[in-house]
């Protein structure tokens, strides 16, 4: 087999408190698609939302576990920083006004010779638009509130703060594939070899407290490998690296290996297939709680347990 590569972000997960809230902001402000409403795999007592475009594709999702009883995370070194999202060139202005109608503070930025806005959700998760006009492959979702013209496209990059770069650097660069891009002021931006969502940024934070998780914090970050055959190649890859690297899990939408990447942060590798499509018409995405198989015994428990919720507009 050839050499692996990454083809870009597969998803990122972040840590929410309040599950109404974050379907309100992410589909009624930032208009994406609920593509999965399914639960935790390890902790079945807490939703797992799963946000995206009209067909759920990798490099668009952006995941939530929404657990009630956690406390406010803490921003330090072995965290992703921000997550940004790609928009139309020329379409921060809309954004700027749609975010302050919905009494969202937002800031504008100049990085790396691209425009962008940064802002946080309410629950204080770090959030970028960038005006990009790289990703033509866009699949709208008909039932958003946000307009396709104006429409997030899927991912840009996510930033990831570490104590020191060169270790994560090396990773990504020797390992995964990446090339180094950019820098500015201490950041430094590595490109992988997909056409879309395949940035990362660096930036140091030497001597700041390690981040601790909790609401508004990300909780790992995805890479996309094709199939379950380069999977198994980049495990063994990873394992003769010296990396602490899980079993292959089954995640029902994709399949996926974890390990913490020497500036802190957690990895995962999933693959593209099987997708959202796997238990529910692609029509039907995000209406209904899915359950795995080995979960459905117990989805009387499962769903007393868990608050009712409802999409922007309609009866929980």
């Amino acid at each position: 087999m050839s050499q692996p590569t990454i083809a870009g972000i597969h998803h990122v997960t972040a840590i929410a408190k309040d599950a109404q809230l974050n379907i309100d902001f992410y589909v009624g402000v930032l208009g994406l698609r609920l593509v999965k409403k399914t639960v935790n795999f390890d902790d079945p007592g807490t939703y797992h939302f799963y946000y995206g475009d009209g067909q759920g594709r990798p490099g668009t999702i952006l995941t939530f576990f929404p657990w009630r009883t956690v406390g406010r995370g803490r921003s330090g070194s072995g965290e992703t920083a921000a997550t940004a999202f790609a928009v139309p060139d020329g379409q921060l202005g809309f954004w700027e006004e749609r975010l302050q109608a919905n009494d969202v503070a937002v800031k504008r930025a100049r990085r790396l010779q691209e425009d962008l806005l940064s802002f946080r959700d309410p629950e204080g998760t770090s959030l970028e638009l960038v005006g990009s006009d790289e990703d033509q492959d866009f699949q709208p979702w008909a039932d958003s509130p946000v307009p396709p013209a104006h429409a997030i496209r899927g991912f840009h990059s996510v930033t990831l703060r570490l104590a020191g770069l060169e270790g994560t650097a090396q990773l990504l660069r020797d390992t995964m594939g990446f090339r180094e891009e950019g820098e500015e002021e201490g950041r430094l931006r590595l490109r992988g070899a997909g056409d879309r969502a395949a940035l990362v940024d660096l930036v140091p934070a030497p001597g700041q407290t390690r981040a601790a998780l909790g609401a508004g914090s990300v909780h790992h970050v995805a890479w996309r490998v094709p199939d379950q055959n380069q999977q198994e190649a980049w495990r063994s890859q990873l394992e003769d690296s010296g990396y602490n690297v899980t079993p292959i899990l089954d995640r029902n939408y994709f399949r996926s290996i974890y390990f913490r990447e020497p500036g802190g942060v957690l990895f995962e590798f999933a693959t593209d297939p099987p997708g959202f499509t796997a238990d529910e018409p692609l029509d039907q995405l995000g209406r209904s709680l899915k359950l795995p198989k080995w979960l459905e015994k117990a989805r009387p428990q499962i769903e007393q347990a868990l608050p009712a919720v409802s999409l922007p507009g309609e009866k929980p």
